[in-house]
């Protein structure tokens, strides 16, 4: 009778004894492993070096089509102004939507800071002193909006008045109303907005009346009063305590003034006092000693516009101050970098995109708003941060036309550029942390940037995506709104002023010749408001240039737009 194997022993070669007792069979198994471990190990070098040299193919590629750009982009080329019908038919699609968004301003919430579309009333979020209509002027007049403009300005000078008794933000008004003001002016000349401009920084400037000379970030537009928020313990806040020196010496340079200038370049001679090695600086500042407190170091809030303001001072001041640049575009970024994992790869990042989160004593955290960005090389200066943003662009534009992702703020002209991201333990994942959408600008603004420097059209094919997915998912009968819930589309009941100030500013620029508003005679604030470059001495002289004469305003025709 034939003998039967019982199941139980088809697992005995699972069992160690089985190998114990049979050395040959053991030192096989050993050999396996052995040579399964080199087989791994060959592989996982090869895709290493796979991977350095797609990085430094990129670099090339990068590198020869900034080359590109700058043949077909330099100043004066006659082709700049050669409009292709596709970018003509999509500049007037975006000037109707600043047409549509402005009426409704002006119908429901004339002289108020804010419109609520839903409700069809204004609302001041800002103190009262109009932050939509000063955030618009600019574009209004670029865009050749004539007639709105002209009543915009009668607005301003017969009615427009900063006796508030607010507790207004020195950061938000010198960006949204100081900014917004000067550079009306120095788009049409009218001495009324520098007036205007000049009241108002004269309100905010004994904010910096501390120690230091570190500004406190809240002050009464009526009786002064500085003070920064108790929620902080008291501490200045980096990027509104270093976002006001384009404004300010904006304003010296246009009146004569030096006292402006000197508020707000002693905060960076402070502030460079104890400027770290790595260029990163704390978010939290003391006003009284004028050191950087023990706290978060982010390229996010409350950071970010402080790092953009270094590089743009820098280029509206004739690049004279080097060592702003040094600080904050060599070491800083390179100390935060963290590489991409090889799962975010494989679910459709690409394997140059690194991601940097916020540092919170020596410890990171994973959840952020946070620099994205591409492995460092060994390039100059404007390729690596055309490397970064054009690997950034590749993915995180992709939902995009959903409008499920917040904001990108493209790095190149001082802005960081970062998606809001929760990352998971082991920097294993990523995906969208938020799902809100206010119309931010950020976005588009890399994407002009991007347009600008390369000449590569893929920017605007996506920037024409994310202003039809405005069209589509945010306009309303009375203006437009932003979303709550991308996935669900459900509106909330507010118009921000920085949509007309910025989203739909860049939007026009995006598809308007580079003559209009040249990035080598114009720098644009923060809040997108374009300041004209004027000859800075190294000594930081001034030269008052409201006794030059204004740049001449070339029109192209009411449906076109103005040119510089």
């Amino acid at each position: 009778m034939a003998r039967t194997r019982s199941s139980t022993s088809k697992w005995r070669y699972c069992h160690p004894s089985y190998y114990l007792k049979r050395p040959k069979r053991l030192a096989f198994l050993f050999l396996a492993f052995a040579c399964a471990s080199l087989l791994v190990w060959d592989r996982q070098t090869l895709l290493k070096e796979h991977e350095e040299e797609i990085l430094k193919l990129n670099a090339e590629v990068v590198r020869l089509k900034s080359m590109v750009g700058e043949v077909n982009y330099k100043p004066g080329n006659k082709e700049e102004d050669v409009d292709d019908p596709i970018d003509v038919e999509r500049r007037e699609k975006v000037k109707e939507a600043m047409i549509h968004a402005w009426s409704s301003y002006e119908k429901y919430a004339w002289g108020k800071d804010e419109l609520q579309p839903q409700s069809k009333n204004g609302f001041n979020s800002f103190g009262g002193v109009g932050a939509t209509l000063i955030d618009s002027l600019d574009t209004l007049y670029i865009m050749g909006l004539d007639k709105q403009f002209q009543k915009a300005k009668e607005w301003v000078a017969n009615s427009l008045d900063f006796n508030k008794n607010y507790d207004a933000s020195v950061f938000e008004t010198t960006i949204r109303v100081v900014g917004g003001l000067l550079s009306a002016y120095d788009l049409s000349g009218d001495k009324v907005f520098l007036d205007k401009a000049r009241d108002m920084a004269d309100r905010l400037l004994p904010a910096w009346d501390t120690p230091s000379g570190i500004p406190y970030n809240l002050i009464n537009l009526v009786g002064g009063r500085p003070h920064n928020p108790s929620w902080n313990g008291g501490l200045s806040i980096l990027a509104d305590s270093g976002t006001e020196q384009l404004e300010f010496i904006s304003l010296s340079q246009r009146t004569g003034d030096p006292k402006y200038q000197q508020k707000v370049e002693n905060v960076i001679s402070q502030l460079n006092k104890s400027f770290p090695d790595d260029g990163l600086l704390p978010i939290y500042i003391d006003q009284n000693e004028g050191k950087a407190s023990s706290s978060t170091i982010t390229f996010g809030a409350m950071g970010d516009s402080f790092y953009e303001y270094l590089l743009k001072v820098w280029i509206h001041g004739n690049k004279t101050a080097a060592f702003t640049v040094d600080k904050v575009t060599g070491c800083g970024m390179n100390a935060l970098w963290k590489p991409a994992s090889p799962l975010e790869q494989t679910r459709g990042y690409p394997s140059l995109v690194q991601v940097v989160p916020e540092l919170i004593g020596l410890r990171f955290l994973q959840q952020d708003s946070s620099l994205s960005s591409s492995q460092y090389v060994r390039i100059n200066l404007r390729e690596r941060i055309l490397l970064i943003l054009s690997n950034l662009m590749v993915n995180p534009l992709r939902p995009l036309s959903a409008l499920s992702c917040n904001f990108t703020i493209g790095w190149l002209c001082g802005r960081a550029s970062y998606v809001i991201s929760n990352f998971q333990p082991m920097w294993t994942d990523m995906n969208v942390g938020t799902s809100w959408n206010i119309l931010r600008p950020e976005t588009v603004e890399s994407l002009f940037y991007l347009w600008r420097l390369t000449g590569n059209k893929t920017y605007k094919e996506w920037g024409w995506n994310i202003f039809q997915a405005f069209e589509k998912n945010s306009r309303v009968e009375s203006g437009y709104v932003g979303l709550r819930d991308v996935k669900t589309g459900d509106k909330d009941n507010m118009m921000q002023s920085f949509f007309l100030a910025e989203t739909l500013k860049y939007l026009y620029l995006l598809f308007s010749p580079p003559s209009v508003i040249p990035l080598d005679e114009w720098v644009f604030n923060t809040e997108a408001h374009p300041l004209r470059i004027v000859t800075r001495n190294e000594g930081g002289d001034l030269e008052r240039s409201d006794e030059k004469s204004k740049p001449s305003i070339r029109l192209r025709g009411r449906k076109e737009g103005r040119s510089k």
